[in-house]
């Protein structure tokens, strides 16, 4: 029986991979967070991965705080980086596989063309920076494939989509920006897509391909774009107003562009992507 281990379980994608898990049988699931597996301690780390012995490390453990970063990047390296360079030393030279979550945040955003993974990283905030070192952590391991998304949201924990929510039920206009184009992730989809390379390479149905991997939903657009759906869909009457990055103040740079092309990932995992509007929905009909 392959034993899974996932950090960072109740974060978004922690939480899905949790309710995933369920529907894939004859595996042995280990879900830690903080309270239970501190991966930023590495003699703790050490005594817990030696014990559990496991074949797959699935690592959603992240310090995504963007503007706070600014203000505390060592908290942001500390989880995103050093805490990746404690996992990798310890199954270094094990046959355990390793799949670590990064961020379209690595990219500069000044292409305009969806971003392929063999585009030159180069972050434009402190978040990013911590997000890259942690990308650099996890191939030094032989057995670890980097997933950069973007954009997540799910019926759990906070997210882009429950503060609309929570504000478009509030008021009668919100401003958002209609200049950063990029494309939401609902973290259920990336979990189901998580285990079936994870069950496809357990079960010998696809070879696992180290490397750097982006994953997102299709289709692109704008946070206007986004916050507006959510508000159609929500059947709100709160008034979408667009507004310029420049004009919406934030500690972060952000990326105006951060598509990311997929076309990688399904080809070596034959993997099918949902349109973001149709999985948006899907997350909806949860929080309803």
């Amino acid at each position: 029986m392959a034993t899974i281990l996932i950090t960072g379980a109740k974060g978004q994608l922690g939480s899905e991979l949790e309710v995933v898990s369920g529907n894939y049988y004859g595996y042995d699931f280990l879900f830690t967070d903080i309270d239970s597996l501190d991966i930023t301690n590495y003699e703790q780390t050490s005594e817990f991965i030696k014990n559990a012995n496991p074949d797959w490390i699935v690592n959603c453990a992240a310090y995504n705080l963007v503007d706070k970063a600014e203000n505390e990047p060592e908290k942001a390296l500390l989880l995103n980086g050093t805490a990746v360079r404690n996992i990798t030393e310890i199954i270094h030279g094990s046959e355990c596989r390793f799949i670590h979550v990064s961020s379209d945040y690595v990219y500069d955003g000044e292409s305009n063309v969806p971003y392929t993974e063999d585009i030159p990283a180069n972050p434009l905030s402190a978040y990013g920076r911590s997000k890259l070192a942690g990308e650099k952590y996890a191939l030094s391991h032989q057995g670890s494939m980097i997933i950069r998304t973007s954009w997540l949201y799910s019926s759990f924990r906070n997210n882009f989509v429950k503060t609309i929510l929570r504000h478009g039920s509030e008021k009668e206009s919100l401003k958002v920006v209609f200049d950063q184009t990029g494309t939401p992730t609902y973290a259920s989809d990336l979990a189901e897509a998580i285990m079936k390379i994870i069950s496809g390479v357990i079960r010998n149905q696809i070879a696992m391909n180290p490397g750097i991997y982006n994953y997102s939903n299709e289709g692109a657009c704008t946070w206007y774009d986004f916050a507006f759906e959510i508000i159609k869909e929500a059947g709100l009457t709160c008034h979408i107003l667009p507004v310029r990055t420049k004009d919406y103040v934030q500690a972060a740079k952000r990326p105006a562009y951060s598509v990311l092309d997929k076309i990688k990932i399904k080809e070596n995992y034959g993997l099918s992507i949902p349109q973001w509007r149709t999985s948006l929905i899907k997350c909806m009909k949860l929080l309803k």
